[in-house]
């Protein structure tokens, strides 16, 4: 009997040390990964509109301390420290409940919403980088945003572990942002074959128009290169202007001005039936 009695114990035993190396973190200190973040892991986060994930937008309470999520990160901007975290937390759930990956451009905030793209910009070397907000923290209440190791290791600030950052929340998407000051449009362009409305139309259409521009605001991206490629086949496949001008980063696919309202509204439709839903008039005037 002692011995079954001594068994029993030792079961006990080795379950309990069982449960507890299956705990949520497999390492009791977070550390650096063995290898630097690749090419293709350095690139920023594409900004795209995405609605609030289930997970993580309820206001919530860690260490006796409330949290309030905002309800939007429109005109939403902050200056503070940022830290980041790595291995410790590598694979396992975030906030919104996706999993987390120390190689994306990724971020953990106490207040935006999840998700939410930002531009993160070191002020001690004025680097940046575009991440995708998908968890909460930091709880240190000296630190104001927590960077995954790839965006750390894009604005050099592993050195230091910390750096005085400036974030601005990227919004413009799928509605009419707030009127900022004008700046001039550049890009590609493709004005052959582009249709010539009658004498009489035009005379119409001008007076209609004389005070009214709009251009067709496609999608925005942190891609030069996807905005070069995307102006290019827009204009082609519609024969129109497309210009994709830039501002902090962010470049705006635009089509137009299209004099002709009538085109206009008929374009808009159709680039929302065929794969950009969240394409918008914009005025000229706003940038």
């Amino acid at each position: 009997m002692k011995n079954i009695a001594l068994l029993l114990i030792f079961i006990t035993l080795l379950t309990l040390l069982t449960a507890c190396s299956s705990s949520r973190y497999q390492h009791a200190n977070d550390s650096t990964p063995s290898r630097s973040p690749n090419q293709a892991e350095l690139k920023d986060a594409i900004a795209r509109a995405e609605a609030h994930s289930r997970g993580g937008n309820k206001n919530y309470r860690v260490r006796g301390i409330d949290y309030k999520v905002l309800n939007s990160a429109e005109n939403f901007e902050q200056t503070g420290i940022a830290s980041w975290y790595g291995k410790k937390f590598h694979g396992h759930l975030t906030s919104n409940g996706e999993i987390y990956d120390m190689y994306s451009m990724s971020a953990a905030h106490k207040n935006l919403p999840l998700p939410t793209y930002l531009k993160v910009t070191n002020l001690a070397n004025n680097k940046s980088v575009i991440v995708r907000a998908n968890d909460r923290g930091p709880f240190h209440q000296s630190r104001i945003i927590d960077l995954s190791y790839s965006a750390a290791y894009k604005l050099d600030m592993l050195k230091t572990g910390t750096a005085k950052v400036k974030i601005t929340a990227i919004t413009e998407f799928g509605k009419k942002p707030v009127e900022k000051k004008s700046l001039p449009l550049e890009g590609v362009t493709n004005s052959k074959n582009q249709p010539t409305p009658s004498s009489s139309e035009s005379s119409k259409n001008s007076t209609k128009n004389s005070t009214k521009k709009n251009v067709i605001q496609v999608f925005a991206t942190s891609k030069l290169e996807l905005a070069k490629n995307t102006a290019n086949n827009l204009a082609t496949k519609y024969s129109q202007t497309v210009n994709f001008p830039e501002k902090e980063g962010i470049y705006r696919i635009q089509i137009g001005p299209i004099i002709d309202e009538a085109l206009q509204n008929t374009l808009l439709k159709q680039l929302q039936a065929n794969g950009y839903p969240n394409a918008y008039l914009r005025s000229l005037s706003v940038f």
